[in-house]
């Protein structure tokens, strides 16, 4: 039981260590929130009048395209999130901790945690805006996007973690990340519907993780604003189906993540 509860104690602080960082850093949240609303704005904006028919005529191009920002937001902050790792690695306070009674797991957890936390709030912070483009949302909506706010938050810092473990230096992680979020982003369904989209584009958005939480979300935030009938041409399978998978993902980048920070040097 001491021992449990000093592995508990070792990843609360981390945890907290991650949200008084991010807490303090003002620029941070600016930068992370005018990322959305700059594509809200401006796509929302800019695609309202060319694209049309969304839902047989029932939302229009802004509604369609907010779970896609709410989806965004918790992406980039999520894996983004996972540069502090190699942040304490170059100086050298990530040195410090291992070498501290604290097991490394818990430091792994502690970040993730931290991690998923951040992104959340940030997603949950996004979704204050829903009424002003005309969403209405009730309190059981709200609830069901907070859990896939959550799990998204959590499969997409795992895979942060998974990729910092081994990345010696911030540009190479920056790169990584580059190379692998623009297209998971974008072959998530955010900006349009991946239905009627080319084979090769749907074998592609079928491997992308951001799809199955992308999917959901608009289910979920579009339900009082279309008929079902219209629902079913935007959705692409199941909540229940989106969530289970986006569970296995989680875990599949968690533990080895996990694994590979705790073999560090």
């Amino acid at each position: 039981m001491e021992a449990i509860m000093g592995w508990l104690r070792g990843a609360y602080t981390i945890w907290l260590r991650d949200i008084l960082r991010y807490q303090r850093d003002r620029a941070r949240l600016i930068a992370s929130l005018g990322q959305p609303l700059i594509f809200l704005v401006l796509f929302g904006g800019g695609f309202s009048a060319a694209i049309s028919g969304l839902g047989q005529g029932q939302v229009n191009y802004s509604q369609f395209l907010f779970p896609g920002i709410l989806a965004m937001t918790v992406l980039f902050t999520g894996v983004f999130s996972a540069v502090s790792v190699v942040w304490d690695r170059e100086f050298g306070f990530l040195k410090e901790v291992m070498v501290a009674p604290v097991e490394r797991t818990a430091v792994a957890a502690g970040k993730v945690a931290g991690g998923s936390s951040i992104a959340l709030l940030q997603g949950v912070i996004i979704l204050v805006l829903a009424p002003l483009l005309g969403i209405q949302l009730g309190w059981f909506q709200i609830i069901q996007i907070i859990g896939i706010l959550l799990l998204l938050a959590l499969m997409m810092t795992s895979l942060g973690l998974l990729i910092a473990a081994r990345q010696r230096s911030m540009e190479g992680f920056h790169m990584m990340m580059n190379f692998v979020l623009l297209p998971m982003f974008f072959l998530s369904g955010a900006f349009f519907p991946l239905r009627g989209i080319p084979v090769w584009m749907e074998v592609l958005a079928s491997i992308d993780p951001v799809t199955y939480g992308v999917d959901p979300l608009r289910q979920v935030v579009l339900r009082g604003a279309m008929t079902s009938a219209a629902l079913e041409q935007v959705a692409l399978r199941p909540i229940a189906v989106n969530v289970a998978l986006m569970a296995g993902l989680s875990l599949l980048f968690l533990i080895p993540g996990v694994w590979l920070f705790s073999r560090q040097d």
